[in-house]
Parts: C-alpha cells; structure tokens; sequence
C-alpha cells in the first residue's frame, strides 16, 4: 500500500505564490485542476495524478522546478 506522503505529492503542488502569477488562468483552462491560496505566500494546484504530472511538466517547459 503507498504511503499517504506519496499519494499527496502525486495530487498536488505547491509554490510560492509569484511562481504562478499569470499562469493560473492558463493552469484552469488548459487543465483539470483547483488553485487555491494556501495562505498569502502559497498556491497549492490540486488535481488527480495525470493532470498533476502534466501540470509539472507545463510548469517545467517555462522554468519553474517542481520537486
């Protein structure tokens, strides 16, 4: 069975707040995923799997690093 820690970093990502600025409309158009503000400083992107594993990669093509 994977362990919670593992199944949680497959659903979600999150960055500084900056990181995303002008990319979240594109993220909820281009993607089937939820923004929200975990606090003023973080976005957490929530989303099954494949669309977070897309998401990272579309991240990844404009220079952002996710871990």
């Amino acid at each position: 069975m994977p362990a919670p820690a593992q199944l949680r970093d497959s659903t979600q990502i999150v960055l500084p707040r900056e990181t995303l600025e002008g990319l979240e409309t594109r993220l909820d158009e281009e993607f089937t995923v939820t923004v929200v503000s975990e606090d003023d400083d973080r976005r957490r992107i929530i989303g099954s799997p494949v669309e977070i594993k897309d998401v990272s990669e579309f991240l990844a093509r404009r220079g952002i690093a996710v871990q």
